[in-house]
């Protein structure tokens, strides 16, 4: 019976780690191939299975394109300090974070074209990705925030704006500006978000008065 329990738990951790290598490459073939050159004939010979084996380890093919998203999503927050060492959200980092993902979304152009595509079909309640987009969404306002209302408090951005509806703007912005960029490639997401949080600094326009007083 002891036996039974250990070959069952090894199996387990087996599948886990497998469905962590299919995600982690994943992001590499989609990164480079691109969303329509990534089937998922393709992503199951990059990991050496079948169709039929890789879907074994996802409901569908959408619950498949779903985890890469989710997968991505993690992957960003450590490597852009979205997240401090414990797993809290890092705050006073959060606006060098952010316009970090969006500076690296210009490197990855089949990952943007893949977050695009599913975040349209998941209006659909149905779909796999529905609940996905819903919660990332609420996360990433209720982060976004807190550290927008620190901002504010610290004199750092303006305070005629509720903090709940910045956060809503400001992925707004980011959402929007993705779908711009795939039609015009030359756009520089990551410097408009940026001159966003400039213009929204209430100090900009003090050093552009104290600038003009010097001068005259």
């Amino acid at each position: 019976m002891a036996h039974s329990r250990t070959e069952r738990r090894g199996s387990y951790a087996k599948g886990i780690a497998k469905r962590e290598e299919i995600l982690e490459r994943a992001l590499d073939v989609i990164a480079r191939e691109g969303y329509q050159g990534a089937s998922v004939k393709e992503l199951a010979d990059e990991v050496g299975l079948s169709q039929a084996g890789l879907l074994h380890y996802f409901d569908s093919k959408e619950e498949l394109f779903t985890a890469i998203l989710r997968k991505r999503d993690e992957v960003d927050s450590a490597g852009f300090g979205l997240h401090a060492a414990d797993g809290t959200v890092a705050h006073g980092d959060f606006q060098e974070g952010f316009i970090g993902v969006i500076r690296h979304n210009a490197d990855v152009p089949g990952l943007v074209q893949l977050f695009a595509r599913l975040s349209v079909d998941a209006a659909d309640p149905d779909h796999a990705a529905h609940d996905f987009f819903v919660e990332r969404g609420r996360t990433l306002r209720e982060v976004f925030t807190d550290s927008i209302a620190a901002r504010q408090a610290a004199g750092e951005l303006t305070r005629s704006i509720d903090p709940a509806v910045l956060a809503r703007i400001f992925q707004a912005v980011a959402d929007g500006l993705q779908v711009q960029w795939m039609l015009e490639p030359e756009i520089d997401m990551a410097a408009i978000t940026e001159a966003l949080f400039t213009a929204l600094d209430p100090r900009t326009d003090r050093t552009e008065e104290d600038g003009r007083g010097a001068a005259s």
